[in-house]
């Protein structure tokens, strides 16, 4: 099947297949996204009359080969496991899922919080599955994944957050994959230290907390998060690897195009060394449905890079910095 390019552009609503005509006749092509007759506008008014901007031409992605795609999918369902790939609707989705991996969602599709950013369900949370940490485990063992990502909507309803259950599903990838590292992408738990401790004493590979935005836009783009509590909780990991687990890595990262300056981005990332953050992430936000905040400018692939040099000049380990770049996009390499 010839390689596919499809813009960025695309509305994400759900789960959908097409058919699509191959030499061999019908095959059935995996999409995490429902295309819409909007696309095909390169400029149209969102609801309160503002024009969107138009899409740049590297805001391109590749559909990738279906057959590991749906092999991912059937496994994930089969397991009634949730990914921040279908849920965040991540442009990524089809690179990804081509290559079978993929980033594991703990504590349901609900999130108790209101970003003004993210695609994930909004409301009052189920309960707990006591079999997702082994869900997962499994289906990082069929995967044969050799680093996991995983992540969790926040679960402020929860005493601890959830972060017991974040502690049981490490332990238990582990125990079904032992050679297998363990990258987390953890909520702030509300700036509880304890809860903090549940996860990182279950020693982690990669400790990543993401920050998001910068402080000034922070009311606006996370308005039940504090971007001080965000460099506390990354400072508080790093003394912990200092002390427990130095191999350990920290991690942050954060989306472009919501009204910041290419300086206060720099800024942030001196925030972030400041407390001994390990690796970056800077990717484009992009606007998953009409209701989530606008795009305020495309950040030009140079600009992207310029981000990188400066970090790496900063002192990070890494810095993963382009337009399609997400905290577990190429997440294997940027811990190596």
């Amino acid at each position: 099947m010839p390689a596919l390019l499809f813009s960025a552009s695309v509305r994400f609503r759900g789960t959908v297949f097409l058919n699509a005509l191959t030499n061999n006749g019908p095959n059935l092509v995996f999409f995490s996204l429902m295309i819409e007759e909007k696309v095909l506008v390169q400029k149209f008014l969102n609801r309160k009359g503002r024009e969107r901007l138009k899409k740049p031409d590297w805001l391109k992605i590749k559909l990738g080969d279906p057959t590991n795609q749906n092999k991912v999918l059937n496994l994930i369902d089969g397991l009634n496991l949730h990914t921040v790939c279908q849920e965040a609707k991540c442009p990524n989705i089809f690179e990804c899922w081509t290559d079978k991996t993929a980033t594991f969602m703990l504590g349901g599709d609900t999130c108790t919080r209101h970003c003004g950013f993210c695609a994930v369900n909004k409301g009052k949370p189920m309960d707990l599955d006591p079999m997702e940490p082994t869900h997962v485990a499994e289906a990082v063992k069929h995967l044969e994944l050799k680093h996991a990502v995983i992540t969790s909507v926040n679960r402020d309803d929860l005493a601890d957050g959830g972060s017991m259950h974040w502690a049981e599903t490490i332990l238990k990838v582990r125990e079904l994959n032992p050679g297998c590292k363990v990258e987390v992408l953890i909520p702030d738990f509300n700036g509880d230290e304890d809860a903090l401790n549940n996860v990182l004493n279950a020693r982690p590979d990669v400790l990543n907390h993401n920050t998001e935005t910068i402080a000034r836009l922070y009311r606006r783009v996370r308005p039940d998060a504090k971007y001080d509590q965000t460099l506390e909780l990354l400072e508080r990991s790093a003394r912990w690897r200092d002390t427990h687990q130095p191999e350990m890595k920290t991690k942050s990262g954060i989306m472009a195009g919501l009204g910041e300056t290419f300086e206060e981005v720099v800024d942030l990332m001196r925030d972030l060394r400041s407390v001994s953050c390990d690796i970056m992430t800077i990717g484009q936000y992009l606007q998953p449905y009409e209701k989530r905040l606008p795009v305020e400018r495309y950040v030009t692939p140079e600009e992207f890079a310029e981000w990188k040099r400066i970090g790496l000049e900063m002192g990070f380990k890494h810095v993963e910095s382009s337009p399609l770049t997400r905290s577990s996009y190429h997440a294997r390499e940027q811990a190596a």
